[in-house]
């Protein structure tokens, strides 16, 4: 009997270590669910916080960015202007409509008058006609520019370029044309040129440009035979050349 208890009590041991390791397997396997839950569960929140404040600040960023239909929308209407002001440019309008944008523009003194006025003679007669003239105060004039004229030949061999001196002189020539009709200069009367002060060129003159004259006199002192006069000249409505101030001496 005392046999049989121990075997019995044997068994029912063993089977009560089954019972707490399959009792303690439970609980860990329920404990480890129940974390990995918890887990999933944080990560899950955390995805969705990160991609909350995500389409937040991409729905901020939004508000700065320009919406690409209105930027096509204006680079199509630049490209069809650009287009249009093109074909504008390009439409040839005959020789005719050319010639007639000069009709209203009259000659005051012509090429013989001005050889009656001025000493200077070819190569160096820089003022081919007179358009406007106040007299004793103002004048514009017109120099055609050719490669013909003798300076291109050096200047430059490759790159013909009228130098800025020559430009200078042909506004003191324009000037002097107002000057030595002015009351108390005795007919064929010579300046000379006494000095130039603020020269500034703007763009090159080259053949083929019309170069545009006009100056003011400023001052004129008979006695002394003193002038001071302003100066600018054009090619194509762009200024080319300015003098801030020119000097001249009359000869006696």
């Amino acid at each position: 009997c005392d046999l049989k208890s121990r075997h019995q009590s044997a068994a029912c041991e063993k089977k009560s270590e089954q019972l707490r390791t399959h009792v303690y397997v439970r609980t860990w396997a329920r404990s480890t669910s129940h974390h990995r839950r918890n887990h999933i569960y944080a990560t899950t929140m955390k995805l969705s916080l990160f991609g909350c404040i995500t389409a937040t600040i991409c729905a901020a960023s939004s508000a700065f960015v320009v919406p690409t239909p209105l930027v096509r929308t204006s680079t199509t209407l630049r490209e069809s202007e650009v287009e249009e002001a093109t074909e504008e440019t390009t439409a040839a309008i005959g020789a005719a409509a050319i010639s007639a944008k000069t009709a209203d523009v009259k000659t005051i003194f012509s090429l013989e008058d001005i050889n009656k006025i001025l000493p200077h003679r070819y190569p160096f007669l820089l003022v081919d006609k007179v358009v406007e003239y106040e007299a004793g105060k103002s004048a514009v004039g017109v120099k055609s520019v050719t490669l013909n004229e003798p300076h291109f030949t050096g200047h430059f061999p490759d790159r013909p370029i009228m130098p800025g001196v020559l430009q200078v002189e042909a506004l003191a020539q324009l000037a002097g044309i107002v000057c030595l009709q002015m009351d108390g200069v005795e007919p064929g009367s010579i300046f000379f040129f006494a000095g130039v002060d603020g020269v500034k060129w703007k763009r090159p003159v080259v053949p083929g440009d019309s170069l545009i004259l006009e100056v003011e006199i400023k001052k004129f002192n008979a006695r002394f035979g003193l002038a001071k006069a302003t100066g600018r000249a054009y090619v194509d409505g762009e200024t080319a050349v300015e003098i801030k101030e020119m000097t001249f001496a009359l000869a006696k």
